[in-house]
């Protein structure tokens, strides 16, 4: 597999960005971390936009920056595609010339990504003839990432893409950054300090913090890594699984999904038989049985576990993370635990109140 190597030494006047990266360069890789520690400027080092005295930066088999050889290849030759947090588009164009400007960007020979092509997975069609001022804000972000991919980019950098937009915007789009991703092929690495576009978006995390990497995983590894949980933890702390739809049971308002040997429920959702859904589950949800659940009980959700880890959050609770085929944790309070005497590779069932669909944004 092709993978991305990103080695920055960079000073600022108070800050400093130190970097050592090496992970695939494939689907959705999500740069986050808190304003300040680090995500744009890294952004912009893996872009050229920063010059470091002994920054590398290799792509696959391409070397585009060494700085002990001398080589540092600039924005403009290397194939990247940048979106901006601001859509950046010529006001003076209209929909189709600024699509056309990265078009036009590149020899003919290199060019693997058609107008049409965009235009349909942007769902921008109809807005082809009009002006930038008559644009939404989010039509404006979907040109300007139609025009960014018509460079046909081997890798898109996008920096807080929907910071600009509000709560409807960012939910329309996010499935245009999906949807390009699973059909473009193209690598995307994703800026953002949002939990809620993390749990949607991201196939991989890399965690940042004060300037350096405090984690880089798969996003169930990393949502339920103690790094995450000690150095960026939050009310919507969890496990996210990929799941697909098995059926739904209108009688019941109910949806049935499959995760590998499991069965899970959640409200009745309109999606079709067979799609692939990712659920979100809150460690606050989760509660544990010792052993098997053998009585009759209201939450439907019950899911058999092996304990792999227990970790001491504060003076009255801790993490007890487990094993369901992916990492699942379940928060309880340290007088739970005593009373279950619960023990790393004890059998447990977890049960779970809440299963939630990632498919809204919320404030």
């Amino acid at each position: 597999m092709k993978r991305l190597i990103a080695r920055f030494d960079l000073h600022y006047p108070g800050f400093r960005l130190n970097i050592d990266l090496d992970m695939p360069a494939s689907g959705i890789t999500v740069l986050f971390g808190p304003s300040g520690s680090g995500k744009t400027t890294l952004l912009r080092c893996l872009a050229g936009l920063e010059r470091v005295s002994n920054g590398l930066m290799q792509f696959g088999d391409d070397i585009w920056q060494d700085e002990t050889r001398g080589l540092c290849r600039p924005l403009h030759n290397r194939p990247i595609g940048y979106v901006f947090q601001g859509p950046r588009l010529f006001p003076h164009y209209n929909v189709r010339s600024n699509l056309l400007y990265g078009y036009n960007r590149i020899r003919p020979e290199e060019r693997r990504i058609a107008v049409e092509q965009v235009v349909e997975i942007l769902g921008i069609g109809h807005l082809l003839e009009r002006r930038v001022h008559h644009l939404s804000g989010g039509e404006q972000q979907r040109t300007a990432i139609g025009r960014a991919l018509l460079t046909s980019p081997r890798l898109l950098l996008m920096d807080e893409p929907l910071a600009s937009l509000d709560i409807q915007r960012k939910q329309e789009l996010l499935p245009f950054i999906r949807r390009l991703h699973k059909e473009l092929a193209i690598p995307v690495i994703y800026v953002s300090h949002a939990i809620s576009e993390i749990l949607q978006l991201a196939d991989r995390v890399v965690l940042l913090k004060d300037g350096m990497v405090a984690g880089v995983g798969g996003l169930n590894d990393i949502l339920t890594s103690l790094e995450f949980r000690v150095n960026f933890g939050s009310p919507r702390a969890g496990a996210v699984l990929d799941a697909h739809v098995a059926g739904h049971d209108p009688q019941y308002g109910l949806t049935q999904l499959a995760f590998k040997e499991h069965t899970l429920f959640v409200p009745l959702q309109p999606v079709a038989v067979g799609q692939v859904v990712r659920v979100h589950i809150l460690s606050s949800d989760v509660s544990l049985v010792l052993g098997k659940a053998l009585a009759p009980s209201s939450v439907l959700n019950l899911l058999d576990a092996t304990v792999t880890e227990i970790r001491e959050i504060d003076q009255s609770s801790v993490d007890v993370l487990l094993d369901i085929g992916a990492p699942l944790v379940a928060s309880i309070t340290r007088k739970s635990l005593a009373n279950l005497g619960i023990r790393p590779g004890h059998r447990v069932c977890a049960q779970i109140k809440t299963v939630a669909l990632n498919e809204e944004l919320s404030e």
